[in-house]
C-alpha cells in the first residue's frame, strides 16, 4: 500500500538531537532498552526483533533481515516512531485499559482523509482466514490472548507501547472487521497524537505488505 508521508514539526533532526543528550542510564530504564557497549547504540525491540539505535551518529540498524519493511519501505515512520519514544518514554507500566486512536488527544484527525487507518484492509484480507491473521502476526512478535473477537493479537512496536489488533470474522449477520487499540499510556510514551499515528500505521503495514 502507498504511505503518505509523516510530517511533524522540527521533526527527525530534533528527535535525534534529543536522545543524543540524554544519558545512557536514563534512556535505557524508561525505555526498557539496554545499551550495548560493542555496537556503541542502544538495542531496542520491536516487533519481535532487535534493532541498534545509535543517536549521536543518527543510525538506527537491524543484525538481522528481519528489519527491512521498517528500514525500508516504513523507515519514516519507524524511525520518527522510535526517536520520539527513546525520548519522552515514562518509567511507568501499562494499565490494560484499551483506547482508540481516535481517543487521544488530536486523535480526531484519525477519521478523514489521508490518516484514517486501512483498518478495512486487513479485514478484508483476513476476514475468513483467522489462522493467516495469527500467523501473521506472530511473524512479527505478536501474542495470541484470548478473549475479544475471533482472533485477538498483541503487538510490541516499542517495549512500552502495546498495540492490540483483533479480528472479527464475517458471518451471515456482520460483515469481518478488524479494530486496533492502545493502551491508555500511550501518550505518556509517545507525546504526539502523530507519533501514535505513525505506530499506528506501522502495525497496519505490516499486516498488509510484511
Amino acid at each position: 500500500m502507498e504511505l503518505i508521508p509523516i510530517k511533524i514539526q522540527h521533526g527527525e533532526e530534533k528527535a535525534w538531537e534529543l536522545v543524543c543528550g540524554l544519558s545512557r542510564e536514563d534512556v535505557t530504564r524508561r525505555t526498557k532498552t539496554v545499551f550495548d557497549e560493542e555496537a556503541e547504540a542502544y538495542l531496542l525491540r520491536s516487533f519481535g526483533t532487535d534493532f541498534h539505535v545509535n543517536p549521536c551518529e543518527m543510525l538506527i540498524a537491524c543484525p538481522s533481515g528481519r528489519g527491512a519493511i521498517f528500514l525500508g519501505k516504513l523507515k519514516d515512520f519507524f524511525r520518527l516512531s522510535v526517536l520520539w519514544y527513546m525520548a519522552n518514554a515514562k518509567d511507568i507500566p501499562p494499565t490494560g485499559r484499551l483506547i482508540r486512536p481516535v481517543d487521544v488527544k488530536g486523535g480526531h484527525r484519525f477519521t478523514t482523509g489521508t490518516h484514517v487507518l486501512p483498518l478495512d484492509v486487513i479485514a478484508e484480507k483476513f476476514g475468513r482466514d483467522r489462522e493467516g491473521f495469527i500467523r501473521k502476526g506472530r511473524e512479527y512478535g505478536a501474542e495470541v490472548l484470548e478473549g475479544y473477537g475471533d482472533a485477538y493479537l498483541r503487538f510490541y512496536p516499542l517495549p512500552r507501547v502495546p498495540v492490540t489488533m483483533i479480528l472479527w470474522l464475517e458471518d451471515e449477520e456482520f460483515p469481518q472487521r478488524v479494530d486496533l487499540f492502545f493502551d491508555s499510556t500511550c501518550e505518556y510514551q509517545l507525546a504526539l497524537s502523530d507519533i501514535v499515528w505513525a505506530v499506528a500505521m506501522i502495525c497496519c503495514v505490516v499486516m498488509i505488505d510484511g
